[in-house]
């Protein structure tokens, strides 16, 4: 995907996640360890590939990038997976995936990435706040807690807003 000229960019920081997505949490002593020994998102790509999606190139684990105090509402997925079986730890959960680009600063690269949307009515832990998203891209170097980015998506289906009238559907 390159960027189309109705992309909208916004500013957003990169958080420290729990670890699970990546298998981290498994390999860091300070964390709390997951029961998914190599991540969940190298257990769910599989099934994301066999259901039309292939994230070949992307790394194995999810950014969570904060726009707050602003809040993001989503419509209409690239991608929608609903009651995907894909571990027999918790019933199956459903995901949607949006198609966005992600840089490090207005003048540098841009990488294709998705909005990972696990959504909280199925999903059985880690549920985000209104204004972080998970993203996956592929591997960038040097990304470090706090870092600045830059999200560009299709504002016809993703919002960035202030007020509290937003919605995840």
């Amino acid at each position: 995907m390159t960027p189309l000229p109705s992309m909208t960019w916004h500013w957003c920081r990169l958080l420290s996640g729990h670890g699970v997505a990546s298998g981290e949490a498994n390999i860091d002593p300070l964390r709390e360890a997951s029961p998914y020994p190599r991540g969940t998102i190298a257990m769910q790509t599989p099934f994301f590939a066999k259901a039309g999606l292939d994230l070949k190139g992307m790394w194995p684990g999810t950014l969570n990038l904060s726009v707050e105090p602003l809040k993001l509402s989503l419509k209409s997925p690239d991608f929608h997976f609903p009651l995907l079986y894909w571990t027999d730890l918790h019933p199956p959960e459903t995901f949607s995936f949006w198609r966005i680009m992600l840089r490090c600063s207005p003048q540098s690269f841009s990488y294709p990435a998705f909005v990972y949307f696990p959504h909280p009515e199925t999903k059985a832990m880690h549920w985000q706040p209104p204004g972080v998203v998970e993203v996956l891209a592929p591997w960038i170097d040097g990304l470090v807690p706090n870092a600045p980015l830059q999200i560009g998506v299709d504002p016809e289906r993703i919002s960035v807003f202030a007020d509290q009238g937003g919605c995840i559907n």
